[in-house]
C-alpha cells in the first residue's frame, strides 16, 4: 500500500493492518512522520513534535497490546499532558517558561493502554477560549481545504491535522463547541461527549463545561476510540450513565424510526444563519426522512430565552480567570496583561469581576436551561438537528483579538447550549458549499445516548459517505 494510500485509512483500519501484519508499527509511524515533515510547513498544526520517542515506543514489543496498536495519534496542547512533553495551553507565558508536563493525564494513559502512539502536540488558542487557532504564541493554523482560512478552534490543530491526512484520528475537546467547531470546518466527524462519559483526572472537575474526545474521519473509530476511553476515573465529579454494550456495536444498528426536530435558524428570532448552514441542515433533515425517520420543524422552547442561553457568557469569563491563575500557580508568579493576549485578559478581568452571587446565578441559569432541554426530550424526541455553525470558516483573523470577539456569536449559535447542558452533540461533514469549504451538521440527543447519535451518524454516513473527499493540500 501507497503512503498516499496509507494517508487515508482511518484508526480502525490502520490498526487492523497491523494486526493482520501488513504493515508494522514502526512503519505506520514512520509514515505518519515524513507526512507531517512534508505537509506541516502549510498548515502549522503540530507545535511540539516527539518523532524520535514515537520512532522508539512503536518498535516491535514496545506497545500494548490494544485495539488501536501502531496507529500514529495528536495530543491537543491543552490541558491534557503527556509526561516529559511541552505543554503551553496556547500560552506564551507557558512557551517562554519552557514548561514540560510531570506526568501523563489519566486520558492519555488510556490512548497509550490502547496501543496509539503519540507523534506530537497540536496548536490551540491561548486557554482555548476562542472558536480560532491563531494564538501569538505559536501563529495560526491554516485550514487543508483552504489555507487563507481558520480550521476553527479551539482544536483546530488537531482538526487540520486530521483533515490534511498526517494521522487518522487526534485528541480534542470541547468547553463550547472546540470539538464540533473545527469538525465542522474541516469536514471532520467531532463527537462532544455527555458530561462524565470519560475522566477529566486527575486534574479537571467533570461536572464543569468541558470534555475530551477525538475528531475522525469516520463514525466507526469516533466510536471504537470511545470504548477504549470511557469510564469514570477515582473521585470523578460527574459519571454518565454506562453504555448498554460498545460503542462500535452501535454503527451499523438499526435506530428505528426515529422522533426528530430541525432548528435551522438562530434561537430566539435572532435571524436566519448563513445560507450554506441553513441549506445543510435542511439537507441532513431531508436524508434522515429518506432513512425513515420523522422529521419536523421543532426545537426546545428554552433556546429562545436569552436570558438563559446568556449565562454562558459569565460562566467562560470566570474559566478565563481560573486559567490565568492556574498558570500562575504553575509558574509561581501573578500572570500579568503582557503575559497573554489582550482577549485573554480583557476576559478574565471580566471573570474578575463576576461576584460570587453573580456566578451562582449563572449556575442556576445553567440548571433552568438543563431541565428546560431534557423536557423536550421527554415529550417523546430523540435528536434535534442543527447546523454547527452559524457561517462558513472564516478567513484567518477574522475572529482573533478584540475586534473579532463580536463575531464569535454569529459563528457559534448553536454549540455552547450542550455544553451547559451535558448532552452528546455530533458534528458530522454533510455538506461542502461552492468555494469547496465543509459546512458540518450537528445532531444532539438526551443525556448519556451517545449510543442514538452513533446509529444516526452511521446511517447517514452510508446514505451520503464522505471518506473520499479530501481537500486539496497535499499530504
Amino acid at each position: 500500500m501507497s503512503d498516499d494510500d496509507l494517508a487515508w485509512v482511518d484508526a480502525t483500519g490502520q490498526a487492523q493492518l497491523v494486526r493482520d501484519k501488513e504493515v508494522t508499527a514502526s512503519e505506520l509511524v514512520e509514515a505518519a512522520i515524513g507526512r507531517i515533515e512534508r505537509t506541516d510547513p502549510h498548515i502549522h498544526a503540530v507545535i511540539h513534535p516527539r518523532f524520535d520517542k514515537a520512532i522508539e515506543e512503536a518498535k516491535v514489543g514496545g506497545l500494548p497490546d490494544g485495539p488501536f496498536t501502531g496507529v500514529p495519534f495528536l495530543v491537543k496542547d491543552l490541558s491534557a499532558p503527556t509526561a516529559g512533553d511541552p505543554q503551553h495551553n496556547g500560552m506564551k507565558a507557558l512557551k517562554e517558561a519552557g514548561y514540560i508536563a510531570p506526568a501523563d493525564s489519566w486520558l492519555n494513559a488510556r490512548y497509550r493502554s490502547a496501543g496509539f502512539v503519540f507523534v506530537g502536540r497540536t496548536n490551540t488558542p491561548e486557554l482555548g477560549l476562542v472558536p480560532t487557532t491563531e494564538p501569538e504564541a505559536h501563529g495560526a493554523t491554516h485550514n487543508p481545504w483552504s489555507l487563507d482560512h481558520t480550521p476553527g478552534g479551539s482544536s483546530g490543530g488537531s482538526a487540520a491535522a486530521v483533515a490534511a491526512g498526517m494521522v487518522p484520528a487526534a485528541h480534542a475537546s470541547d468547553g463550547g463547541g472546540s470539538i464540533r467547531i473545527p469538525a465542522s470546518m474541516c469536514g471532520l466527524v467531532g463527537l462532544k461527549v455527555s458530561r462524565g462519559r470519560i475522566t477529566m483526572g486527575p486534574d479537571r472537575d467533570e461536572s464543569a463545561l468541558s470534555v475530551n474526545h477525538v475528531v475522525t474521519r469516520s463514525v466507526r473509530d469516533c466510536a471504537g476510540i470511545l470504548d477504549a476511553t470511557a469510564g469514570p476515573g477515582p473521585g470523578d465529579m460527574a459519571m454518565a450513565p454506562p453504555p448498554r454494550r460498545p460503542y462500535v456495536e452501535e454503527v451499523g444498528a438499526d435506530p428505528g424510526r426515529l422522533h426528530i426536530g430541525l432548528l435551522a435558524a438562530r434561537p430566539g428570532d435572532a435571524g436566519p444563519v448563513h445560507a450554506n448552514c441553513e441549506a445543510a441542515a435542511r439537507h441532513a433533515a431531508s436524508l434522515l426522512e429518506g432513512l425513515g425517520h420523522h422529521v419536523e420543524e421543532s426545537h426546545p422552547a428554552i433556546l429562545d430565552d436569552a436570558a438563559v442561553t446568556g449565562a454562558f457568557g459569565a460562566r467562560w469569563c470566570v474559566n478565563a480567570r481560573m486559567g490565568l491563575i492556574g498558570t500562575g500557580n504553575v509558574l509561581g508568579r501573578e500572570l500579568t496583561a503582557d503575559d497573554v493576549e489582550p482577549l485573554t485578559w480583557a476576559m478574565a478581568e471580566i471573570g474578575r469581576s463576576v461576584s460570587g452571587v453573580d456566578y451562582a446565578k449563572g449556575l442556576a441559569a445553567g440548571v433552568q436551561l438543563t431541565r428546560g432541554l431534557g423536557l423536550w426530550w421527554a415529550e417523546g424526541w430523540d435528536v434535534l438537528v442543527t447546523p454547527t455553525l452559524g457561517e462558513p470558516p472564516p478567513r484567518l483573523g477574522a475572529v482573533s483579538g478584540p475586534e473579532g470577539s463580536a463575531r464569535t456569536g454569529a459563528l457559534v449559535p448553536f454549540t455552547t447550549h450542550f455544553n451547559v447542558s451535558g448532552q452528546p452533540a455530533i458534528s458530522l461533514p454533510l455538506w461542502w458549499n461552492d468555494e469547496g469549504l465543509p459546512i458540518g451538521v450537528q445532531l444532539v440527543a438526551d443525556y448519556g445516548r451517545e449510543d442514538v447519535l452513533l446509529r444516526v451518524a452511521a446511517q447517514l454516513e452510508v446514505a451520503q459517505p464522505w471518506a473520499d473527499r479530501r481537500p486539496p493540500t497535499p499530504a
